[in-house]
């Protein structure tokens, strides 16, 4: 199938165009439609990583399927004759990449739960001994583990970074009984994950859920799920606390952007097509990876 940087569809009223997502809104129905786009410092680049898109719906839809146990999700289908008639006609835009979820009004929080220090939450406890205001034992090693996973949560920036808050803040925005289901549902979910990535010699190391209320009012999990583009995956069998550890993600991308004298603002550099090609080959190791054959 060819890239797709970004869909249209004059007769199906689009809701919101995220950094990777076309999102479009029919009745009480949403379709998520994953693009082949990729931000780096949140900025997008011009270039798109063909089959990007195919992977992280397939990825988010295993994850989907598996945790209905612990959580109601937002998920439908990918089936496209699940679709509302007037999306047959885009089967060739939508095929592998769009999703039919179930429209719920978003709760205003990132949950992020962290197993090991690394990225900002290292840059942090460097500093103050804590991350997201936990204070935490001295002497951990940067991506060493954490006795158990923390809950911290940040808030949702439509534009730019989403910024790391504390509980307490987090229980001023959504309330108090809000906030514990939040905690509650992360810490499970990822829980689920790690077990089940371990034994398949993955350590997820840290992940981010969001959530919604449905129309009961109540609490779903929606968007994507313990994709590349939402977690930080290392190899079980590279691992050592203090080491830096490779992810199966766009790191690749981010670390060619690093050895450039882009500001890392708008507009992006163009990406040779070496670095298109390896980032391409990062996202297909994670879905073989994680949702086997």
């Amino acid at each position: 199938m060819e890239a797709i940087f970004q869909t249209n569809f004059n007769d199906i009223k689009l809701f919101r165009r995220g950094k990777v997502r076309d999102v479009y809104e029919i009745d009480d129905k949403l379709i998520f439609v994953a693009s082949d786009r990729i931000s780096a410092f949140d900025v997008i680049m011009n270039e798109p990583i063909p089959t990007k898109g195919e992977i992280l719906t397939k990825i988010s839809k295993f994850w989907f399927e598996k945790t209905r146990h612990i959580i109601k999700n937002h998920f439908i289908s990918t089936d496209i004759n699940d679709f509302p008639e007037i999306c047959k006609k885009y089967e060739k835009e939508l095929k592998g990449r769009a999703m039919l979820v179930k429209k719920s009004k978003p709760i205003m929080l990132e949950c992020v739960v962290r197993g090991y220090v690394a990225g900002s939450g290292w840059k942090e406890y460097k500093k103050q001994g804590t991350i997201c205001g936990i204070k935490l034992p001295s002497g951990l090693k940067e991506y060493g583990k954490l006795s158990e996973p923390i809950f911290t949560p940040s808030t949702k920036a439509e534009v730019g970074h989403d910024e790391n808050i504390g509980f307490d803040a987090a229980v001023k925005i959504v309330g108090e009984e809000i906030a514990n289901k939040l905690r509650k549902y992360s810490l499970e979910l990822y829980n689920f994950a790690y077990n089940y990535l371990y034994q398949r010699g993955i350590i997820l190391a840290d992940t981010k859920f969001e959530f919604g209320l449905d129309e009961n009012n109540e609490i779903i999990l929606i968007d994507e799920a313990l994709t590349p583009d939402s977690s930080r995956f290392w190899l079980l069998e590279n691992y050592n606390a203090g080491k830096v550890e490779m992810n199966f993600d766009k790191q690749v991308l981010r670390d060619y952007l690093e050895t450039t004298s882009w500001n890392k603002q708008a507009p992006a550099p163009t990406l040779p097509d070496e670095i298109i090609n390896k980032t391409i080959d990062k996202y297909k190791f994670a879905l073989k990876a994680i949702c086997g054959n």
